[in-house]
């Protein structure tokens, strides 16, 4: 009989749409208690505790740390196990949920959930952006522009990320860079000069919420795939909008692809960057590099672009999950009430009766 093993759950209580208190109870309800003899459940209180918790818990031997939050909980709590034993689990909570997504890890959590109970480890690798980890992209120009008006806005769900790109894209710049790389594809150096709407270096193949930005990305090949999107027109944005979320973006005319272990990119001002679609403030220089097979996570052996079907499922779940969370929220709201009516009642009777 295989030795049981461990788990811990970094829980993000304010990341994304969707409640937590949902989750916990169908972990507490179909964690496979056979193949776990122990779990523990912990909520982050700041940015970057979820480092901290997933570290310590490498650190005590716990062979798994699953992270219920969005990419932003996803990237602190992997940040933490790199280069460790303990591997990564992920329920998706969030607002894009890009990592999960390419991985197939579906966004329903009580199917999440099967996918630990399965417990197939895979290693898997990461980038590193001017020192800074990420797990599914990163980048500079237009996405990192909105993540930053994203994070400004306080508002959180693909309905707000839709909104900050309507409104920012009619007033965004192209800026020009010079990129350099050594192009796996053909062994060449790659010394360019290109105005770009942006540039994006993928370790998975999407942003999230099935963005495609790097359709052929793996987070297994040691490879990571730039994508460098030239200014375009208003006409012609209809077109890359769709294909970006069909798969089919690198077939655009205004799309420049390569492969890649290590990038630079130059700018001539200092600016953001985002990894894993939170902003970061850098130099005029981003340096990004690929380190082959740094985590374990458990997740299905499939990643990447999933077939029609199984997008379909996973639209249906993911709104089953969202009709929940608002159900819980008015369930929550009305018990607030009902209790401060209940209190005040008892105060009323209280002073009526000297009681």
């Amino acid at each position: 009989m295989a030795e049981k093993k461990t788990i811990q759950f970094i829980v993000n209580p304010i990341s994304g749409t969707s409640g937590k208190r949902f989750v916990i109870k169908l972990i507490e309800e179909y964690l496979d208690k056979s193949r776990y003899n122990d779990y523990t459940i912990v909520q982050t209180r700041r940015v970057g505790h979820a480092t901290e918790l997933a570290k310590e818990a490498a650190r005590q031997g716990v062979d798994v740390v699953c992270a219920i939050g969005g990419d932003g909980t996803v990237n602190e709590v992997a940040g933490g196990l790199v280069h460790t034993q303990t591997a990564l689990a992920i329920i998706p909570s969030g607002s894009g949920n890009g990592l999960a997504r390419h991985l197939r890890i579906p966004t329903d959590p009580l199917s999440a959930i099967k996918i630990i109970n399965r417990g197939l480890v895979h290693t898997m690798d990461y980038g590193v952006v001017n020192g800074r980890p990420f797990f599914c992209t990163c980048g500079v120009g237009f996405d990192a522009f909105i993540s930053q008006r994203f994070a400004e806005s306080g508002k959180r769900g693909p309905v707000a990320y839709l909104e900050n790109v309507l409104k920012s894209s009619l007033n965004y710049h192209p800026e020009t860079y010079e990129v350099e790389m050594v192009n796996l594809r053909d062994g060449k150096e790659v010394h360019e000069t290109c105005k770009a709407f942006l540039i994006s270096c993928a370790n998975a193949s999407q942003y999230g919420n099935n963005a495609y930005i790097a359709p052929s990305a793996s987070v297994r090949d040691g490879i990571m795939d730039v994508t460098i999107l030239e200014p375009f027109t208003a006409i012609e944005a209809p077109q890359i909008a769709i294909q970006l979320f069909n798969g089919t973006l690198d077939q655009n005319s205004r799309i420049k692809t390569f492969q890649c272990q290590n990038l630079t990119i130059h700018r001539s001002s200092d600016g953001v960057a985002h990894f894993d679609g939170d902003p970061m403030q850098t130099g005029k220089t981003i340096r990004v590099e690929l380190v082959p097979n740094g985590l374990l996570c458990l997740s299905p052996q499939e990643e990447g672009i999933p077939d029609v079907e199984e997008r379909v499922q996973s639209f249906i779940a993911e709104n089953i999950r969202s009709l929940y969370s608002k159900t819980e929220v008015l369930i929550q709201e009305n018990l607030s009430r009902s209790q401060r009516i209940a209190l005040l009642n008892k105060e009323l009777f209280r002073k009526l009766t000297g009681k």
